[in-house]
């Protein structure tokens, strides 16, 4: 079961911090909690977006598949880091695996993509166990497919960013659930967040009013109509 967990260390009031930093600049009151968030909202609404880079998002994201992890981090910017499971030192024996929606609903494909699954399980154990191979060769054999567990730090910019190429409905469908779990556990964290997210973790359609894919979902108009 895929989960994500906001660590503490997650800024708990956004757009107050945004706004605290900007009054700092200013010259502005920066001792009124309301005058900080509506000076952050301020920010927003003027694309002042160099405060978002000052609220901190730490979270585990658990039970995704290592290749939607591994195109997670390719979405770098504003200094994100992470750490991963490792393959060298963690027991795959038995290991999780995420298993597609369209493999899941056919009863057939299920079985042969479950028997695959155990097939390499055993494998790796057998190449450990009876011929003494290293456990980070014997990983070798781990699909893509298989469930991982990273500890992730970026920012609100990145965050936002992100959310635009990744919340269209042309994105790659574990992407598109992990980064609604995302948005879900941000939400439930303050009232800020739930702002945010409403308003600003949108796909990029509705930033454009018009669709840039050449597939389009017929969400918004291609930009040529």
């Amino acid at each position: 079961m895929s989960k994500v967990t906001i660590l503490a260390s997650t800024t708990e009031k956004p757009l107050s911090l945004m706004g605290e930093r900007a009054g700092v600049c200013w010259g502005s009151d920066i001792t009124d909690p309301k005058k900080n968030y509506k000076r952050g909202l301020d920010c927003l609404a003027s694309g002042h977006g160099r405060v978002l880079e000052f609220v901190n998002v730490e979270m585990v994201l658990d039970g995704y598949s290592a290749r939607v992890i591994r195109e997670w981090y390719t979405h770098l910017g504003g200094a994100p880091t992470r750490l991963q499971a490792s393959t060298r030192y963690v027991n795959y024996e038995n290991f999780e695996y995420v298993v597609p929606h369209k493999i899941a609903k056919n009863e057939e494909a299920a079985a042969i993509y479950e028997n695959m699954m155990k097939e390499i399980s055993v494998t790796c154990k057998k190449l450990e166990e009876e011929y003494g191979i290293p456990r980070e060769d014997a990983a070798m054999l781990l699909p893509l497919g298989m469930s991982t567990k990273i500890v992730d730090k970026r920012n609100l910019r990145n965050l936002i960013d992100m959310s635009h190429q990744r919340m269209c409905t042309r994105a790659y469908w574990e992407y598109r659930e992990l980064f609604r779990d995302i948005c879900n556990a941000l939400s439930a964290v303050s009232d800020e967040w739930a702002y945010l997210v409403e308003h600003y973790f949108v796909p990029k359609c509705e930033l454009t009013g018009w669709c840039e894919e050449k597939k389009s979902c017929g969400r918004k108009p291609r930009k040529e109509a």
